[in-house]
């Protein structure tokens, strides 16, 4: 009579363990190498917890336009704020409104807080503008007899774009406007100061009485100019309209202009970066242009283009005052490039604040606090005991329950721990994620979901010990039955923490993203981890014999007799019986 065959447990996981457990160490020894590499070993900390800078901006209405400010224009302010200080990899800062007329701004302590508040407020009012007169930054006499066109003995060469050279045809012909240095020019008379078309027709007509009185008190604004002084820029670039010719000064205040009325503006620029020019060795900011502002910019540049120094220039002025001032030698469309003295921050700002566009009101800082992490600190000790007392807690119940089970359960959640803090880790310098109060709790929540997996898989082996099978067949049609529930329960909770996450702000995001990472990591634990450690751990007598301190105790269990068993039992044993 032949021997019966051996029964083998199902296929699967049983066979060959050690590669889930090989695979998920390699991924927590390269995430933790890749920590170290990128000189993060810990997760960058939020506001709350590193300190910061908190700006309480107040909203200004300009003449006229007090009803610019409501709830629309302020939550549009909000997102363009978000937006630039994202943009420089500034970390959970947080924006919001606090009444009609103030927004509040949470920057945390870091490399780029101060680019970051110089640009929350800036309203990046962008307009290029005819140039119809330049000098020197430094205030003028009043010109009497040089009023005649002859050049002032104070007016001078403007070297405003130090490091450029004339527009050559290829960069012409790729519509580009390459900065060329400022030219000598006189003083501004009433007709080229007081009359908008003065680039256009020099020869215009005689000014009326009216026009004269305008040019006269424009060109006592210009002489009387003094860029050097932050207060008279600041003036200066005060109420101007995009209609009005004004006066203005150069953002290094080495210069000041006379400008005619803007023929583009900047909402019209669909794109700005930076970039580092190699052939002149400076930094430049490229502009794309929409379809209605490339026109507009054709226009203005055709036009430009036939007048002589300095009427062939036009200024690109932002907030009132011109970053740069380009020659225009023939028509371009299309694309702009603002280059002068730029260093490489300055001209990453420039392009960050022109890409996300301009906010609709004005503002100006109520108040600027320096919050300490002395607060956020205690708190953060105050949660990581409460962390700390409920994980006791849980090993208790684990260890008093499930007894050598909880081996297992406390070797998985120390590689959740390991994964989930260096992710945390490599997430700050990749997507400045920073670590707040709030992602303290979702991470101390997720070691009650983390452990109700271990014990849904725990519950199911013990069901099938129960019903009379051995542990390593236990072990294996346990599993289907567990994972199903893992992942349901994994997935309404990981739905969970992604709608939190995009119905809300602010820092209940950093509960919702963590919540997210650490049920992911779950879920990847579990399959990994715990179901190849179980595997192994089944093969070994301790566990396989169901010792009493296993947790896996037949007897304790109240399982029933094997089938198998009773079947032999009852068959005959004497040949001449059967």
């Amino acid at each position: 009579m032949a021997a019966p065959k051996k029964s083998r447990g199902p296929a699967g996981g049983q066979g060959r363990p050690g590669r889930s457990l090989a695979l998920i160490l390699i991924a927590m020894v390269a995430l933790t190498g890749g920590m170290f590499l990128a000189d993060q070993p810990t997760p960058r900390l939020g506001i709350d917890l590193a300190g910061g800078t908190s700006i309480t901006l107040e909203a200004k209405s300009e003449p006229g336009q007090e009803s610019a400010i409501n709830k629309t224009n302020m939550d549009t302010a909000v997102q363009i704020m978000e937006r630039r200080v994202n943009g420089l990899g500034v970390s959970e800062a947080e924006v919001q409104t606090q009444g009609d007329r103030n927004i509040i701004v949470n920057i945390p302590k870091g490399t780029n807080s101060a680019q970051a508040r110089e640009q929350v407020g800036t309203t990046a009012k962008l307009y290029f503008r005819p140039v119809l007169t330049v000098a020197q930054g430094t205030p003028t006499p009043t010109p009497s007899a040089s009023s005649s066109g002859k050049p002032s003995p104070s007016a001078s060469t403007a070297d405003k774009g130090k490091a450029s050279t004339t527009p050559s045809a290829d960069a012409s012909t790729q519509g580009r406007a390459v900065t060329d240095g400022l030219k000598t020019d006189t003083t501004p008379s009433p007709k080229a100061s007081g009359s908008a078309d003065a680039t256009a027709s020099p020869s215009a007509s005689a000014p009326s009485a009216a026009d004269e009185a305008a040019a006269a008190k424009l060109q006592k604004q210009f002489a009387d100019l003094d860029c050097s002084s932050k207060a008279s820029r600041a003036a200066a670039a005060r109420g101007a309209k995009p209609t009005d010719t004004v006066v203005a000064c150069s953002s290094e205040g080495d210069a000041k202009y006379v400008l005619g009325p803007a023929e583009v503006s900047g909402t019209e620029v669909d794109n700005a970066k930076a970039g580092f020019d190699q052939q002149r060795g400076m930094w430049i900011v490229n502009m794309e242009f929409t379809k209605k502002g490339s026109k507009e910019f054709q226009t203005i540049t055709k036009k430009l283009s036939a007048q002589q120094s300095p009427q062939n220039q036009f200024a690109i002025a932002l907030d009132g005052e011109v970053v740069s001032a380009p020659q225009v030698n023939t028509t371009l469309s299309g694309s702009a490039e603002i280059s002068g003295s730029f260093t490489q921050q300055s001209a990453e700002d420039l392009a960050n604040v022109l890409s996300y566009g301009a906010l609709p009101l004005s503002f100006k800082e109520a108040s600027v606090t320096t919050v300490t992490a002395a607060l956020g600190g205690e708190q953060l000790k105050a949660g990581l005991i409460a962390g700390a007392i409920g994980l006791a807690l849980v090993v208790i119940y684990l260890v008093a329950y499930y007894r050598g089970l909880a081996l297992i359960a406390l070797l998985s959640l120390m590689a959740s721990g390991i994964l989930t803090y260096t992710i945390m880790s490599l997430l700050g310098p990749a997507i400045g994620f920073a670590l707040n109060l709030p992602a303290v709790c979702g991470a101390i929540v997720a070691i009650g979901i983390t452990a109700d997996s271990f014990i849904v898989y725990f519950e199911r082996i013990r069901d099938e010990i129960r019903e009379g099978r051995t542990l390593r067949p236990a072990v294996e049609r346990a599993w289907p039955r567990a994972r199903r529930t893992i992942l349901v329960s994994d997935f309404v909770s990981f739905l969970a923490a992604a709608v939190l996450f995009v119905v809300t702000v602010g820092k209940v995001q950093g509960f919702a993203f963590t919540l997210g990472l650490t049920t992911l990591l779950d879920v990847v634990v579990v399959f990994l981890f715990t179901k190849p450690v179980m595997t192994l751990m089944a093969r070994r007598k301790f566990f396989s014999s169901g010792h009493p301190w296993s947790g896996l105790d037949p007897k304790r269990l109240g399982a029933k007799p094997p089938l198998r068993r009773s079947r032999r039992v009852n068959a005959p044993t004497d040949p001449k019986e059967a």
